[in-house]
């Protein structure tokens, strides 16, 4: 009879621990025990939620108490003297327990989820996308770092952010503050930041990468277009003005030939569109507007204003326009560039 042990029985000895404090929970260490059990090192890990040295000593990984931070010794804490690690990649604020986690353990999680091989760029862009959008403001808030000068007087409240709604989740004043009660609603507020944490990532690797990809490789024909390189060309429609900033300073494109008019199809209107590029992505200012004698003419009169068949309009604002024809949108920003 063979004495080895069973390959389950061992698996259940064997088990990881994550460990974190008790009582009151934050959405730092929500995210991060979640994002732990992302990883193939703690996916099946336990939890203990203590305050005690002596507990949090047998675990294997230890998040937001303790006060050190090692990753050789798997310490993830934040709220020590002098600790004042940041992200970096030119982020500068300080990280909490969920960006600790996601420092160092942000890529694998991302290409465990897409099966991205080592080494795929996509990994650091989605990496470094992720702690912008979506970790770093769980960073500033935890480690009370405001959005604005403190002088200044906020025009409304701000309270449904994950950061507060994993707040919410805690037991009220005058309901039972049981640990089982309290671990029970830890877990719930774990599982809500970190599905919208996947919600997210999913859509930064499903829809705004592959929309990068597309203004990547518009913006490596665009002399193809116009040799002045100042006009981009889609032939189907994607957000692009994140995209082409970003990599405007990327690709460490001139200043005399960053693209001054975007052209794509209006599907939904089966024509095209001519839009002036903006001088930042949230801005209405624009870098060269369309004509100003454009403005505000439509159909007819504004095809015999500009010379180009099939105009549908012009904004009065002089954004963006319309034409019946990719060639007719060509023909405007041609001539635009020139006015």
């Amino acid at each position: 009879m063979s004495t080895e042990e069973h390959p389950a029985k061992k698996a259940k000895l064997e088990e990881k621990v994550i460990g974190t404090h008790n009582g009151t929970f934050h959405c730092d260490e929500a995210l991060a025990v979640f994002l732990l059990r992302r990883t193939k090192a703690y996916a099946a890990a336990g939890l203990k939620r203590t305050r005690d040295p002596a507990v949090l000593d047998t675990c294997d990984i230890v998040v937001d108490v303790g006060g050190v931070y090692d990753e050789k010794t798997q310490r993830f804490d934040h709220h020590q003297r002098g600790f004042n690690e940041v992200f970096g990649h030119g982020f500068d604020t300080k990280l909490s327990s969920a960006g600790l986690v996601y420092k160092h353990f942000g890529k694998e999680i991302i290409s465990n989820r897409f099966l991205y091989k080592e080494g795929d760029e996509k990994v650091e862009t989605l990496w470094l996308k992720m702690y912008k959008e979506f970790i770093e403001a769980i960073d500033a808030i935890d480690n009370g770092i405001s959005q604005y000068p403190t002088d200044l007087k906020p025009r409304y409240r701000l309270r449904t952010d994950v950061s507060s709604r994993v707040g919410y989740l805690n037991p009220a004043w005058n309901e039972s503050v049981s640990a089982e009660t309290v671990d029970a609603k830890f877990l719930q507020a774990s599982a809500m930041v970190g599905t919208e944490f996947l919600d997210r990532l999913d859509y930064y690797a499903n829809s705004w990468l592959p929309a990068r990809d597309l203004v990547v490789a518009a913006l490596n024909k665009r002399k193809e277009v116009d040799p002045s390189g100042r006009i981009i060309l889609f032939e189907q429609f994607a957000p692009w003005k994140e995209h082409l900033f970003e990599l405007e300073e990327t690709l460490a494109i001139p200043e005399a030939e960053k693209p001054i008019y975007v052209l794509y199809p209006d599907e939904t209107g089966n024509n095209w569109r001519i839009q002036a590029v903006p001088i930042a992505p949230e801005s209405f200012e624009s870098r060269k507007a369309l004509p100003e004698q454009w403005r505000g003419v439509r159909d007819e009169a504004l095809s015999q204003l500009s010379g180009v068949e099939g105009c549908i309009f012009v904004h009065a604002s002089g954004f963006i326009g319309g034409n019946k024809t990719k060639e007719g949108v060509l023909r405007l920003a041609n001539l635009a560039l020139n006015l």
